[in-house]
């Protein structure tokens, strides 16, 4: 049908000729009104209805991106051709280069807080644990898998830290890793990125978001490259089946319900860590 070709069309792409799928082109008139809005598809071709004929502005944007603004002809079939949109990022690092990323575990650290008696906090941090970054191309489609040694958690007292490794925790005799795989990143502006995932905590598997952010790339003293990242996440004890808790007489929780999880990485390109 004739009426399948009208609206205004684009085709948004980065400087590497990759599809910007959540691109927005918002039309407006001369006066400034918008007059239509719509979304790209997984190709990145963005396709609005019908417009009268006239001139436009043409604002092509998208979350982590510098917007475009150009103006648009729409003839007396209703039909404009932006043609191919190329939308670069805004300041900030330059991305990682696409491939596999192995997290360095003499350079990262995993830490756990969790509030004390309602008042202070208690720091923990996890001893031995690994992981890969698959950037791809576009990069919201990496993936992330990441293991953890439960057994060697480790707050500054071994009594405590004895108990977190039963039963009442973290059962590391039945449950020695705790393992997460990403699946989806989804830009939030700037260097910030969320990972979309699940993580696996003794006998339950939930789906758990990452606040990532990235901290850039360098190379290393061993003619590698490096990026550094730095992620957040919150977890209710509950939903991971770690509900004991002490009830004190005043009728407050000795722990927190809710840890902090804050994952600091570094990652060296490639599949294996450069020896030495």
């Amino acid at each position: 049908m004739a009426g399948d070709n009208r609206g205004l069309r684009a085709q948004v792409r980065t400087k590497d000729g990759w599809a910007v799928t959540h691109a927005v082109v918002t039309v407006a008139d001369m006066t400034g009104q918008q007059v239509s809005r719509a979304q790209a598809d997984t190709e990145g071709v963005v396709r609005t209805g019908p417009l009268p004929a006239g001139r436009y502005t043409a604002i092509v944007s998208a979350i982590g991106f510098a917007p475009t603004a150009s103006t648009a002809r729409v003839g007396p079939a209703g039909a404009a051709e932006l043609g191919t949109v190329v939308l670069t990022r805004q300041a900030g690092a330059d991305l990682p280069l696409p491939g596999p990323w192995t997290i360095d575990p003499a350079h990262s650290s995993v830490m756990v807080t969790v509030r004390h008696l309602g008042l202070s906090s208690i720091h923990g941090r996890f001893g031995e644990f690994g992981g890969r970054i698959d950037v791809a191309e576009p990069i919201e489609r990496s993936r992330v898998t990441a293991e953890i040694k439960a057994a060697t958690i480790d707050t500054a007292n071994s009594i405590r830290d004895e108990h977190l490794r039963s039963a009442d925790f973290l059962d590391v005799e039945r449950f020695p890793l705790i393992t997460y795989s990403g699946r989806q990143v989804v830009p939030a502006g700037g260097d910030r990125w969320t990972v979309r995932g699940e993580l696996s905590l003794k006998d339950v598997r939930r789906p758990v978001e990452l606040d990532l952010s990235y901290l850039g790339i360098g190379p290393d003293p061993w003619g590698g490259f490096r990026a550094a990242f730095r992620a957040r996440t919150e977890l209710r004890r509950e939903d991971f089946a770690m509900v004991y808790n002490q009830i004190l007489s005043a009728g407050i929780g000795a722990i927190g319900a809710t840890l902090r999880v804050t994952l600091d990485l570094q990652a060296v390109r490639g599949e294996r860590l450069p020896s030495g």
